[in-house]
């Protein structure tokens, strides 16, 4: 027996597909060339290996996924994290979300800002940097255009420079995208305890 999460942790879900995910032992030579590029060289998620059913997309997909969210340069790891952690709480899909904090507590050696997020939400007490990269990730994920000059404003005065802007708008891009994905593919879900 499962529970669908539905409050915002750290704490990440199990993640329950729709569609079985590729068997690695049973999966083609095509799809363990694709699955070898993966966010994580520890573990190939069951989310990945539902999108090894289409090898193209997951050719496509991984790459682009490590190339923002990993790049060397421009906005820091942290920060990416906490770009995505806005678009993830505004499609509220808790998987993500529960990751992009978990990580940006990690990278940041710190629970204080995910802490705040959670409690409060979007009223959050945030420093300004963090508070201008949320609500630009915010604004860009309820309706793009809602992301206007007054973001971008609050953006450079918090010493964002044009690479660290366009790598928040891929990682808040990236994560409107992938949240929706993860919701028509699973749900997060916390496994029942085995009756005693």
């Amino acid at each position: 027996m499962s529970k669908v999460v539905t409050k915002f942790t750290r704490t990440v879900p199990h993640w329950q597909p729709r569609v079985t995910p590729v068997d690695l032992a049973e999966a083609t030579q095509e799809q363990l060339d694709a699955l070898k590029v993966t966010p994580s060289n520890t573990k190939v998620s069951d989310y990945v290996l539902t999108l090894a059913h289409d090898v193209e997309s997951l050719k496509v997909r991984s790459p682009l996924f490590n190339a923002i969210m990993y790049d060397k340069g421009g906005m820091s790891r942290a920060e990416r994290e906490l770009g995505a952690l806005g678009a993830s709480m505004v499609n509220h899909c808790i998987y993500c979300a529960a990751v992009h904090a978990m990580r940006h507590a990690q990278l940041e050696k710190s629970t204080e800002v995910t802490d705040n997020l959670f409690r409060d939400g979007a009223k959050a007490d945030l420093g300004p940097r963090d508070r201008s990269i949320f609500d630009f990730a915010v604004a860009l994920s309820e309706t793009p255009s809602q992301a206007g000059p007054e973001h971008m404003e609050a953006l450079k005065a918090a010493g964002l420079d044009e690479a660290e802007i366009l790598d928040l708008i891929l990682s808040a891009s990236l994560f409107g995208w992938a949240n929706r994905l993860m919701h028509v593919l699973g749900d997060p879900v916390r496994l029942a305890e085995p009756a005693k």
